[in-house]
């Protein structure tokens, strides 16, 4: 398959469909910290249209800085929140057009309700990461992701043994504590290229 992964600098996703067989790119402002496979460092939308076929998927990461719910207290009713959600909505409907089948990352956020609600929610325990963090998908003309190493529940909220699967809400601040927050997890993209290389 042709495959384009927008808005990833790690080169997770992409080298896990690489690792599968599949002619896969990525795509981000930033340079790749992978040299795995072939990355386009520039805007996703020029991506999408410089191809000439129709991609067979396109995976999408969006920054979520301003439509997580987590910073609703920072931006509820702002400018950026607003601006985001409509590039967002905007990338996923340039999407659809571009690609035969189509996911679209992002937390517990605003944005779903602008594109009809994320399809389905996933857990980093569910495979084999040791951690929290609710992730929504929002698909188009593909299956939901099926856990594949049950690691959890997390253990109970407020215990010492929690807190070591809370990794990512804990992280001090730093220069690239967005950055790193925002990092997609292996489980996940090992998940999707075993899940939905032969769809």
């Amino acid at each position: 398959m042709n495959i384009l992964v927008g808005c990833e600098y790690s080169g997770t996703v992409r080298d896990a469909f690489i690792r599968k067989g599949h002619d896969a790119v990525s795509c981000d402002l930033r340079p790749s910290e992978s040299a795995l496979g072939p990355h386009f460092q520039g805007d996703i939308f020029e991506a999408m249209w410089r191809n000439k076929f129709i991609w067979d998927l396109i995976i999408l990461h969006p920054d979520c800085h301003y439509m997580a719910v987590s910073g609703n207290r920072w931006y509820a009713g702002s400018e950026e929140r607003r601006e985001a959600i409509d590039w967002t909505v905007r990338l996923w409907e340039t999407a659809k057009r571009h690609g035969t089948r189509v996911a679209m990352e992002n937390p517990v956020s605003v944005l779903w309700k602008h594109i009809g609600g994320a399809t389905q929610y996933i857990h980093p325990w569910e495979y084999g990461h040791e951690e929290t963090k609710k992730t929504g998908l929002k698909l188009h003309r593909l299956p939901e992701l099926q856990p594949t190493d049950v690691v959890g529940p997390p253990p109970p909220a407020g215990t010492e043994e929690r807190k070591s699967w809370e990794r990512v809400w804990r992280m001090a601040p730093s220069p690239d504590r967005a950055k790193e927050r925002a990092r997609f997890l292996p489980g996940w993209a090992d998940a999707m290229a075993d899940q939905w290389s032969d769809v």
